[in-house]
């Protein structure tokens, strides 16, 4: 399974961008079409019927929606607020590595 330091924010139940967010270490798929993370398991949103402009994971269980985005090095995560993210324990070090100009883990050729 694939391994990524990620920006993960719920948004169901929450005004745009106001949802609780965390910068976590998420594992996928072969197919990258779902993700585990915090003891949950979030499928893609596919297809036209199926897509929203505001999340692009669900959780299956919960219905709950989630956007899930790689980090950016400005903290600009959310897209519509300046709400920061908590970054959990195990991603702490190579996130704040990144923060000052490191490559994310997986991602040292890009």
């Amino acid at each position: 399974m694939r391994e990524r330091i990620m920006y993960v924010q719920q948004k169901s139940g929450y005004n745009t961008d106001q949802g609780p967010a965390w910068i976590a270490r998420v594992r996928f798929s072969k197919t990258w079409r779902t993700a585990y993370v915090h003891g949950r398991t979030l499928h893609r949103l596919t297809g036209t019927a199926y897509a929203n402009f505001d999340s692009n994971f669900y959780d299956h269980a919960t219905g709950e929606e989630f956007w899930i985005s790689g980090p950016k090095r400005d903290r600009t995560d959310a897209r519509y607020s300046n709400c920061q993210p908590s970054v959990d324990d195990d991603a702490a070090d190579a996130y704040h590595a990144f923060l000052h100009g490191a490559p994310l883990p997986g991602r040292e050729q890009g």
